[in-house]
């Protein structure tokens, strides 16, 4: 029977809470409680796109131990990858968590959250129970163009700044892509850009067997849909049962359980352990987009077939997603050792886009997930970012 193997890696941040750590649990839900454990002060904002979808957004306007600031604050946006939440970017605790390590360099952080995770499961009028083919009915597209143009719009609006610094981890960096190159007037509001294995172009997808299962892309996702599963609210998706074996809480799919991939990434996080409410969860349709880009070796917008594209696009084929529209000021970080983007995607991005440029982190094994979740990403990476960032606001503030 086939199977929807097509989740496979492209679950991106599906975190557990490193090792060492001696904090209380905190669920995705507690994440204001979790920062403000940590000393730093947070807010709760939330922002409602012209869809009606909530996004909850969390704030850390000052560093640790601080609870005012008469200096105005630059400010950061941090988006998480798919399947994640705003809580990637706390995971490592004040010491070497990206949120904090811009906190405490003197920086006002916003975390987002994409339509259809924990934090953002709300919709002015649609129930994501009772009507979830049409709460779910979104991808990576409408998180650019809708949430995070939102969020960056009510930030920038509620701090009173004209631009920010964005960093985007995976998906995070998928959403800014299409963002700033569907809607090209958004590249002002970029102070700078760092992806941090932001995923665009496919022509090198790593992965042979994921490459293979995605040309199934359009028949699971339709089948899928018949069946009604359109979230991935993993791991509640499924259930072990006493022989160790993956039981599904849905009658209808238990032929998921034959599946391997997804259910391993699963279990890594969330096996015995209070670790699985770290999962934010994702439309299936996510999936499916970034299935139908590895399948055709492009990066475009959703694929409905032949004829709803020419009704919809006015073509047969969907159209692609122009890079060389992004003026903004972009930092495209990668590894070599990442199964789901390829160095030559990265490159080649970089080369289309007219402001960008490409740095390998220096740890050959370093993992898509570790950009968010390794202890030594503040060395690899972070410290770089956040200076970067210190120096980009010194010219902005002596008008160079």
């Amino acid at each position: 029977m086939w199977s929807l193997a097509l989740l496979f890696g492209l679950v991106v941040c599906t975190l557990s809470v490193p090792t060492g750590r001696n904090s209380p649990a905190f669920a995705i839900e507690e994440t204001a409680e979790w920062i403000r454990y940590e000393g730093y002060v947070a807010e709760t904002h939330n922002v409602v796109t012209h869809d009606g979808y909530i996004l909850e957004v969390h704030r850390i306007p000052y560093g640790r131990f601080q609870t005012a600031s008469t200096a105005k604050r630059p400010v950061v946006f941090l988006m998480h990858g798919l399947m994640a939440a705003s809580n990637c970017y706390i995971l490592l605790g004040p010491q070497n968590s990206l949120a904090y390590n811009y906190a405490d360099a003197g920086f006002d952080v916003w975390l987002g959250n994409a339509r259809g995770n924990k934090l953002s499961r709300r919709h002015e009028e649609l129930d994501p129970d009772n009507q979830k083919r049409d709460f779910f009915d979104f991808s990576f597209e409408e998180i650019g163009k809708y949430d995070v143009a939102q969020m960056i719009d009510y930030v920038l609006e509620y701090t009173g700044s004209e631009q920010l610094h964005y960093v985007g981890h995976s998906q995070g960096g998928t959403a800014f892509l299409v963002l700033a190159s569907s809607l090209p007037e958004y590249n002002a509001k970029f102070a700078s850009v760092n992806l941090l294995a932001g995923v665009g172009y496919q022509n090198y997808f790593p992965s042979l067997p994921l490459r293979t299962l995605a040309r199934l892309t359009n028949t699971i996702y339709a089948s899928a849909v018949a069946l009604g599963l359109v979230e991935v609210a993993a791991p509640s998706f499924f259930r072990r049962g006493d022989d160790d074996s993956i039981i599904n809480a849905v009658p209808e799919d238990e032929y998921l359980s034959e599946l391997s991939t997804i259910t391993e990434l699963l279990r890594d996080g969330a096996d015995d352990s209070d670790n699985s409410n770290m999962f934010g969860g994702a439309a299936l349709k996510q999936i499916a987009h970034f299935g139908q880009n590895i399948r055709d070796k492009t990066f475009r917008r959703w694929d409905y077939g032949l004829l709803e594209n020419r009704r919809v696009y006015g073509s047969v084929s969907p159209p692609v997603y122009d890079l060389s529209l992004i003026t903004s000021n972009v930092t495209m970080h990668y590894t070599v050792s990442d199964v789901l983007l390829d160095e030559r995607d990265v490159l080649a991005m970089v080369n289309d886009l007219p402001n960008a440029r490409a740095r390998k982190v220096a740890r050959e094994d370093f993992s898509h997930l570790d950009f968010v979740a390794a202890l030594d990403a503040k060395e690899l990476l972070t410290d770089y970012i956040i200076e970067s960032t210190v120096q980009i606001e010194n010219l902005r503030s002596t008008g160079k």
